[in-house]
């Protein structure tokens, strides 16, 4: 009986098991293998567009990995990565919006286009987007758009502070601070808003109510937010870069870049780096992990007046009091193209469709394609009598330019220089106030770290492509290259610090003189005695002790030489 029963419970077991293995042999072999035959069936246009929103190469590393649970992870990582891009794809057919540009026929310019003669070929709506304050008693001013573009910050140098719906031309709250007014700046959303006054960094609510006075923030330039990291970024007339996380109040980072008074600052907006303009003409590039700039380049050959990155985050514009306007590629750190403007340029802007804005004098002088190849004529100009620009912002998701200047602020229509299809996830011109809530909790959940700040983003998560074979020959290689260096033994001659050879050092190279020249003859002549004596000891030979007369021979030919 006993063995009966051990035999039928052997044969309910082996009936479980059989399911499981059935189950095994069902599953694809991998989760790469089933994301190509997906790509495979794809359309030659589907993949083209694929291509502009693929940014993993998991497919490509995976195959060189030897563990498989790792293996299957960077698998379905490579497969989310293909159905987000694909999804981006299938969606880019819901874009109907197009951006339109100004066009000119047969021997017109576009530049000489005016905003009366734009103006008489919009519809009312837009014609709206064209108007101009008068505010000569608080001037110059700076003004900042919200991520939406929906909500305008103005503050003038004497004190006045404003935020308005401008396109409802609803007024939100207005402030006279009665004192030194140098940048304000929006920080998450319309709520709050920063103010960099005389003395410190104040922050206010969207009602005019004083919220915050950030003490550690003292006679600050230039004010910057970084949205996806809740950080308020300062520089003041001293050159003392800070960072505050304004979610958690704390001071992130306090660095001293060491170059004096910096009244240029901008971020760049892929990865979040601090782009600086200083008095002696380089920009440096910062991050809140290092004490040290991560890059500096020497740009102008003046003090860098202003300076702006396009969206894509690969090229950067530069001006200085040297005339003189750059555009640099910031993936190899080269001037690619040069401009020259009649007055230093004051403030600079680059648009979401890479349109570029400059502001000196009382010209706005806005280029076209000026990124990419060289330009001969701008594509749009405007100039206002008696109002000199200070600064120019050009408005998110619409064809608007809103610039301050010493009368006030002023917005003219650039057709083309908006985002026409905007994403309701990243920024929403048209959100509601519940919307606006729910953006902000996000938001606070997938706060990145200050951590994650650096020149290249997507480098933390790469896999190394080599074969791990090339990898451990380079490091055997490396490792033996360091032993023979300590092995090596220096050859320290003897009269190495001589009186001499100290002179002949603080001689330079490339200058021969005749103190020079007798110095080395010298040196040559004390080399060879020194050979013929060592010689001499080699092979046994007794040196003959000096005779009497010897020092008067050696004074003659000492004499000869001289002569």
């Amino acid at each position: 009986m006993a063995n009966d029963k051990g035999k039928r419970g052997m044969k309910k077991a082996e009936g479980k098991m059989k399911p499981r293995q059935n189950k095994a042999r069902e599953q694809p072999a991998s989760v790469s293998a089933t994301v190509e035959a997906v790509v495979d069936t794809m359309t030659p246009e589907m993949k083209e567009r694929m291509a502009k929103y693929e940014r993993t190469h998991g497919k490509a590393a995976g195959k060189r990995v030897k563990s498989s649970r790792l293996r299957n992870a960077l698998g379905k990582a490579d497969k989310f990565a293909r159905e987000a891009a694909e999804t981006a794809a299938r969606a880019e057919m819901l874009l109907t919006e197009e951006a339109g540009y100004l066009e000119a026929e047969g021997m017109e310019k576009t530049f000489k286009f005016t905003q009366r003669a734009i103006s008489d070929h919009l519809d009312i709506t837009n014609q709206k987007k064209i108007f101009s304050l008068k505010l000569d008693t608080f001037g110059p001013y700076a003004m900042d758009y919200t991520r939406n573009g929906r909500h305008m910050l103005i503050g003038g140098r004497r004190g006045h502070v404003a935020t308005f719906d401008w396109r409802a031309g609803k007024l939100g709250c207005e402030l006279n601070l009665n004192e030194t007014v140098r940048d304000v700046c929006w920080l998450h959303n319309e709520t709050m808003f920063a103010a960099a006054q005389k003395k410190h960094v104040y922050i206010y609510d969207h009602t005019g109510m004083e919220i915050h006075c950030l003490k550690k923030h003292g006679n600050v330039n230039q004010l910057e937010f970084l949205p996806y990291h809740f950080l308020l970024v300062s520089v003041n007339d001293t050159g003392y870069l800070k960072y505050q996380d304004t979610s958690t109040g704390q001071l992130i980072a306090e660095i001293g870049t060491g170059l004096g008074n910096c009244n240029a600052m901008t971020q760049n907006p892929y990865n979040a780096v601090m782009h600086l303009g200083h008095a002696n003409g380089a920009v440096t590039l910062w991050s809140p992990n290092v004490t040290t700039p991560l890059v500096k380049i020497q740009c102008h050959k003046g003090p860098v007046s202003a300076i702006s990155v396009n969206s894509s985050g690969h090229y950067m514009a530069t001006a200085g009091l040297d005339g003189q306007l750059k555009i640099w590629d910031i993936r190899k750190f080269a001037a690619v193209h040069e401009y020259y403007t009649p007055k230093p340029a004051t403030s600079l802007d680059i648009s979401q469709r890479d349109l570029l804005a400059v502001g000196y004098g009382t010209n706005v002088t806005i280029w076209k394609d000026a990124l990419q190849t060289k330009q001969a004529s701008p594509y749009m100009n405007h100039q206002m009598p008696r109002d000199v620009v200070h600064d120019v912002r050009f408005c998110p998701y619409d064809d608007v330019l809103g610039y301050g200047h010493s009368n006030g602020i002023s917005s003219i229509v650039v057709p083309g220089s908006g985002e026409p299809n905007f994403d309701s996830y990243t920024a929403n011109p048209y959100q509601t106030t519940k919307q606006r809530r729910e953006a902000e909790v996000h938001a606070l959940l997938e706060k990145v770290q200050p951590d994650l700040i650096m020149l290249e983003p997507n480098f933390i998560g790469r896999v190394e492509k080599k074969p791990q074979a090339l990898l451990d020959h380079e490091r055997l290689e490396a490792l033996n290259e360091a032993h023979h260096e300590k092995k090596e033994v220096r050859n320290r001659k003897r009269g190495r610090n001589s009186a001499t050879r100290r002179q002949i050092r603080r001689v330079k190279k490339n200058i021969v003189d005749e103190r020079r020249l007798v110095i080395e003859d010298r040196l040559a002549r004390e080399k060879e005695e020194r050979a013929k004596r060592r010689q001499a000891a080699e092979h046994g030979e007794q040196e003959q002790e000096p005779g009497a007369l010897d020092k008067f021979y050696a004074f003659k030919n000492k004499r000869a030489r001289g002569r």
